[in-house]
């Protein structure tokens, strides 16, 4: 695998510096600050691969722009309206101009309004560090008491609904600012952060539209723009639902293997690929992520490896963010499988055999704890997480010779 890491622009706290010295081969990043439905030009695509391509005292970084994330879906695409076709327009040429600067493999994701939700942003851990968590009972209790949404006491068990009443009058005031800001948080790295009237509106603009038809037009934007990468040579892949599960009454369709399934079948070329995320989709129980791997290699195009762990049972359920090796997911056995793809690639002669990955999400430790960065990216926690994961590719890799055949 090829080792990345993201990087969300010369505002991130982490520098193109740190990620030379974290050993990190490339760099996954967006152009954030590009509202969505906009296309990305020429000039600031070439401005973002100037920043990567070099320190902080000129010299060069040695590091590539090798994966964006995100090109954004637009929440008009989504919902089929309004501008939305000018926007699918304006991907397509996104698209084309990207190529034109060399990048080859773009992720997204079909999350309706929100993007990853979390209920704290900074859990502390029994060893002083801290991590992001989802806590079920804090989210019920931001849905009921904190954004009143309509009819949402028949989404849940009462017991949930008891248990989040009881918790909400326990929370401070502070506690309840902080749950408001978190759940409202938004896309990562984007301009746009949420209120509770924008999500509320937002949330209004999904009533009349189930999973059914978020699915359908999904495949109907595939069907436009995949063409497109095809032809100017770039792989598509959707980032799978964080957390995967319907949250606040809103649909979620990629959430499994069979969402993909679904989706890969419905535009069956090459260039409609997975971005495997063992964290995300790791929340499920039922989501066999080494058996995806042999069922659907092919089309993983790109890989976030984290780990997640389910703190209940059932779906919805609680979780945090665990670290890499010490989760739900087992990684040894996913990495494994992984390697085994690559060899196949290798061996068939593909140019696309070395998969590019990124550590994601850590738990924040030593300085990452006063340094402030973006959630859930932090310096030192990902470096810990990408040196034991680099440590189980190089343990495994010695299972296969140079050719790609297992030894």
């Amino acid at each position: 695998m090829k080792q990345t890491w993201r990087w969300f622009g010369p505002s991130d706290l982490v520098s193109i510096d740190d990620i030379c010295q974290a050993g990190a081969h490339g760099v996954v990043s967006a152009l954030h600050h590009v509202p969505s439905g906009a296309v990305w030009t020429s000039d600031e695509i070439a401005r973002r691969h100037a920043e990567i391509a070099t320190m902080k005292d000129g010299a060069p970084s040695g590091l590539t722009w090798d994966v964006v994330e995100s090109l954004p879906v637009s929440e008009s695409i989504k919902r089929q309206v309004g501008p939305w076709r000018n926007h699918i327009e304006a991907y397509k040429q996104s698209l084309r101009n990207l190529a034109d600067s060399g990048i080859r493999i773009v992720c997204y994701n079909f999350m309706p309004v929100l993007d990853w939700t979390r209920t704290h942003l900074n859990w502390r851990l029994a060893n002083g560090a801290t991590c992001m968590r989802f806590d079920l009972t804090d989210f019920v209790a931001f849905d009921l008491f904190i954004l009143n949404r309509a009819g949402a006491e028949n989404d849940y068990p009462a017991g949930i609904v008891a248990e989040a009443k009881n918790r909400f009058a326990e929370m401070t005031d502070k506690r309840r600012a902080e749950l408001e800001r978190t759940v409202a948080f938004g896309l990562p790295g984007a301009v746009e952060n949420l209120s509770l009237d924008d999500l509320r509106a937002l949330l209004e603009t999904y009533a009349v539209i189930d999973a059914d038809t978020l699915r359908a037009n999904l495949v109907a934007f595939l069907e436009e723009v995949v063409p497109v990468a095809r032809e100017v040579g770039i792989r598509m892949c959707c980032h799978p639902d964080d957390p995967p599960f319907a949250l606040l009454g809103l649909p979620r369709i990629m959430s499994t293997e069979d969402d993909y399934a679904f989706i890969m079948r419905a535009i069956d070329i090459p260039e409609n690929g997975i971005t495997l995320c063992s964290g995300s989709l790791g929340v499920r129980p039922e989501n066999d992520l080494p058996g995806m791997l042999r069922r659907w290699g092919d089309r993983v195009h790109f890989i976030h490896l984290r780990n997640t762990k389910r703190e209940s049972e059932g779906l919805p359920c609680s979780f945090h963010e665990a670290e890499h090796l010490d989760g739900d997911t087992n990684m040894v056995d996913l990495i494994e499988e992984i390697l085994r793809e690559e060899a196949r690639r290798k061996a068939a002669g593909r140019a696309d055999w070395n998969i590019p990955m990124r550590p994601d999400h850590g738990q924040d430790i030593l300085d990452d704890l006063n340094r402030k960065g973006q959630p859930g990216y932090p310096a030192i926690g990902r470096l810990k997480g990408l040196a034991e994961l680099r440590g189980v590719m190089t343990a495994l890799s010695a299972r296969f010779d140079l050719l790609g055949a297992q030894k």
